[in-house]
């Protein structure tokens, strides 16, 4: 339930925001050896990056349970992106520690700044498919987790 109220409503303050930000900044930097488009990209790289590397650990070690839980981050992160997508003309959003808007910075490098609503509508429908996704299969995974351990409890 927690998920489907962040998906309609980005804009809210969710628990795992500080931290994503945190992350978001740390790609500017790490991304930012790459040149200056990239190192703008690289916030948003870095925020998609990190909870998909859980995805795909957790999927390596064969926890597909855990590999959903970290989907619904990944799902999560869309959202917020979407809200700062959406902002890129307005220009609105407090910025951590000032500076250039990043998605300002590239839609208009792109041409594209004049569609902000159209692409972080569509980043956060995106968003909206991987929590459905994430929710559906980490209920299936869990429920064939608590079906087989069921099934060992049981006398031949």
């Amino acid at each position: 339930m927690y998920g489907v109220v962040l998906a309609l409503h980005p804009e809210r303050y969710g628990w795992l925001d500080s931290l994503d930000v945190a992350i978001h900044e740390v790609g500017h930097p790490l991304f930012g050896v790459f040149g200056e488009f990239i190192g703008m990209l690289g916030g948003t790289l870095m925020q998609l990056l990190i909870p998909a590397l859980f995805v795909w650990d957790f999927r390596r070690r064969g926890d597909r349970h855990a590999a959903t839980v970290a989907l619904w981050w990944v799902a999560q992160n869309l959202w917020n992106i979407s809200v700062y997508i959406k902002d890129a003309r307005a220009e609105e959003l407090p910025l951590v520690g000032g500076g250039e808007h990043d998605w300002a910075y590239l839609l208009g490098r792109l041409g594209l700044l004049d569609q902000d609503q159209l692409i972080g509508g569509a980043v956060q429908l995106l968003g909206v498919l991987l929590l459905v996704w994430s929710c559906l299969r980490g209920w299936t995974y869990a429920a064939a987790f608590v079906g087989s351990s069921d099934r060992s409890n049981e006398t031949p």
